[in-house]
């Protein structure tokens, strides 16, 4: 990231500009203390404004926020507001409240796609509370339960990935039971022990077994 602009005691003070990694740019406007008072931010790739207005400790505070083709989408006051959140493609990731500058109440994400990856309650701009996760891919429900700080907490779920496979319950953050499949890569191809969690704790089958 490239900033071109004013400084003072080492930061970022007065008028500034500021690119993404590409040279694009990415935000012109006013620096107090390092941190963005005023200005205008742009989607990456188009030139096209994302949002204009105050900030408040480089949080959007007042100001109007704008899709792809330049129409008002969102106003916030005082950093409160109803909000929606596109990339530079034009498709929407996130529909919900901010209150306080962050994320808030109930809301949805979606993948690069506008396909939904979850819906459910945000605090302090996490995940936060009850809510649903779907697999971006097929768009099947991977976890339902509980959030704390943006991680799952408590409910049921699934989990998939090159080493280790699981579904089951999970409680205060912890896979507590279920069962699952931990993967071990080798010159053939891939071998696994089939796995049992029970109250937290990790049991392994005996034998390892051929999957590819």
């Amino acid at each position: 990231m490239k900033y071109e602009g004013d400084y003072k005691d080492g930061l970022r003070h007065g008028k500034g500009k500021d690119y993404y990694d590409r040279g694009n740019l990415r935000f012109e406007g006013e620096y107090l203390n390092g941190y963005r008072t005023k200005g205008k931010q742009y989607y990456n790739d188009t030139g096209k404004i994302e949002f204009e207005g105050e900030y408040l400790f480089d949080y959007k505070y007042n100001g109007k926020g704008y899709d792809n083709n330049g129409n008002v989408i969102y106003k916030l006051i005082n950093g409160n507001g109803k909000i929606k959140e596109y990339n530079r493609e034009g498709n929407l990731l996130f529909e919900g409240e901010y209150l306080n500058c962050l994320k808030n109440a109930l809301v949805k994400e979606y993948n690069y796609k506008s396909k939904l990856i979850f819906e459910g309650q945000y605090s302090n701009g996490k995940r936060n509370g009850k809510g649903k996760e779907y697999d971006e891919y097929d768009g099947t429900l991977i976890f339902d339960g509980e959030y704390l700080d943006g991680n799952r907490w408590n409910g049921k779920g699934k989990e998939k990935n090159f080493d280790f496979e699981f579904e089951g319950e999970y409680l205060n953050g912890k896979k507590w039971n279920g069962k699952g499949k931990s993967f071990l890569k080798c010159s053939h191809g891939r071998l696994y022990k089939e796995v049992e969690i029970i109250k937290g704790e990790m049991h392994y089958g005996e034998k390892n077994i051929w999957c590819e």
